[in-house]
């Protein structure tokens, strides 16, 4: 019989792999759509944003859930989350030297790989 922690690493690799498939797969939806990624998983001062676009001079940072249901997942985005994703984004920014507006997306997946692009969702102060 596995010990607990056994399992829950098994589950934390599963949700993760299923995490990274999530975000190839909005990558692939948003290239379609016109926009550049610029970066994945970037790690900035308030924390990990999920991907990094730009579209129309815009700098985009899109947090990806995927959820049994859609609404699990944008309920899944915390105010703390968007704060340290709003951090990092502008860190992002004044690092890269882009001067234009700021907004950050979510995509949600769901089973079968739907995906919704919830534009422009929540900018910080």
């Amino acid at each position: 019989m596995p010990d607990r922690k056994t399992k829950s690493a098994g589950a934390r690799a599963r949700a993760e792999k299923a995490g990274r498939q999530a975000e190839s797969l909005c990558c692939l939806y948003l290239w379609i759509k016109g926009y550049r990624i610029l970066a994945r998983r970037y790690r900035g001062v308030g924390g990990e944003i999920d991907i990094i676009a730009r579209k129309s001079g815009i700098l985009i940072a899109i947090e990806v859930k995927q959820r049994a249901s859609e609404n699990a997942a944008l309920f899944a985005v915390t105010a703390r989350q968007q704060n340290r994703i709003a951090q990092s984004l502008q860190g992002f920014a004044a690092k890269t030297g882009h001067a234009g507006d700021l907004r950050m997306d979510v995509m949600t997946v769901r089973p079968r790989g739907r995906i919704r692009h919830h534009i422009n969702v929540w900018m910080g102060p």
